[in-house]
């Protein structure tokens, strides 16, 4: 049995501090906080005039909600950990903005199209970079402060969490596009250099603004996205696109454990705490071995048209598959619920080789 595999069947009691809070019915921390692109979005991209969005049926088919916007059948991986960490469900900062109140569990920043630079996601059109949804949070702690105060604002923010996930569109919308100039300026080293030093100093805006418990997820393996694999006759993998991705990771990764230096040593954040999610190493080893993970269908999108469901994506009212739960890819670009919530629950209590340097569960406890 796969480490992964162990992973996602051990459920482990975290700490003492995390049973009790949720014996008693209260949530592990304050609230949760979210950054990210389509992978996690809500809604925010709804009432945008943009093409990146999800509100219509099939989307949305096994979420109570409907069609609400998330580029999913159900649940996202923030979803999950909501609840996971005894928390509602987030609603989208476009719904929540300028009430304070609404913001006091947290509230999803993402925005599909969405990247670490500005400019990624622009042959979408309307969308919310990483740069305006930290304006976005900025907003937003000072509307809590209206609500609760200052000084239970600031302590309510540095105990919560923040989720940020960012990354993937700044390679398939920015740097793979050919109408974008990025690949002819920037080698794969390079560009992975660019995107990290943007995202430190991104992080560092979100510390400066009171945040302190950070989950950064890396970017999850895409050679195998419905999408790029219809780009091949053959239906064959791309390790050119995995090997955009790993430099950057692995960028990620040093940034992390820079920015945990602490007492703001080497560039290190004082009294932050940053996790990394290794969600290209869950990815592989859920395609490596599905069975084992409960999947059966890897190679196509259960809702889609074309090559491998993936040529285009899922459009409104189109019948999707109907062992959704079976499916590891929903659309052309975005894992099945049923992936969403494994990789959450992997972030969740999972150990070492896909959460560290400690796992979600852990870090609501500190």
């Amino acid at each position: 049995m796969g480490r992964l595999v162990v992973a996602a069947a051990v459920v482990v009691t975290v700490a003492a501090a995390l049973v009790a809070t949720a014996a008693a019915g209260k949530p592990a921390v304050p609230a949760l906080f979210v950054f990210g692109d389509s992978l996690i979005d809500n809604g925010n991209n709804n009432n945008l005039a943009s093409l990146a969005k999800a509100n219509y049926y099939p989307y949305g088919i096994d979420f109570a909600g409907g069609a609400t916007g998330r580029f999913c059948n159900g649940y996202t991986i923030v979803d999950e950990l909501a609840e996971l960490l005894g928390l509602p469900l987030l609603p989208p900062y476009s719904q929540a903005s300028g009430n304070g109140k609404q913001l006091l569990h947290g509230v999803n920043f993402a925005s599909a199209a969405a990247g670490i630079l500005d400019d990624t996601g622009g042959n979408f059109v309307g969308r919310i970079p990483f740069n305006q949804q930290i304006d976005n949070f900025e907003a937003a702690v000072e509307q809590i402060a209206g609500a609760v105060g200052k000084e239970a604002a600031a302590a309510m923010v540095a105990r919560s969490i923040l989720f940020v996930g960012l990354g993937s569109n700044d390679y398939l919308n920015n740097y793979l596009m050919p109408n974008y100039n990025t690949r002819r300026q920037y080698s794969p080293a390079q560009f992975a250099d660019l995107l990290a030093a943007r995202y430190a100093a991104q992080l560092t805006r979100l510390y400066e603004a009171g945040a302190r418990k950070f989950v950064v997820a890396g970017v999850g393996s895409m050679g195998c996205i419905p999408n790029v694999l219809a780009q091949s006759v053959e239906s064959l993998c791309s390790p050119e696109v995995d090997g955009l991705v790993l430099p950057f990771n692995a960028n990620v990764r040093a940034m992390i454990d820079r920015l945990n230096g602490g007492a703001g040593a080497g560039g290190g954040l004082a009294g932050a705490r940053l996790v990394f999610l290794d969600n290209y190493g869950v990815f592989k080893g859920i395609l490596g071995d599905p069975a084992a993970h409960g999947f059966r269908v890897v190679d196509r999108g259960c809702c889609g048209i074309g090559r491998n469901s993936g040529q285009v994506t899922c459009l409104p009212f189109m019948p999707p598959c109907d062992d959704r739960r079976g499916y590891v890819f929903w659309d052309a670009f975005h894992p099945t619920a049923a992936v969403n919530v494994l990789v959450a629950r992997l972030a969740f209590y999972g150990s070492a080789d896909v959460v560290s340097p400690i796992n979600v569960g852990r870090l609501a406890t500190l």
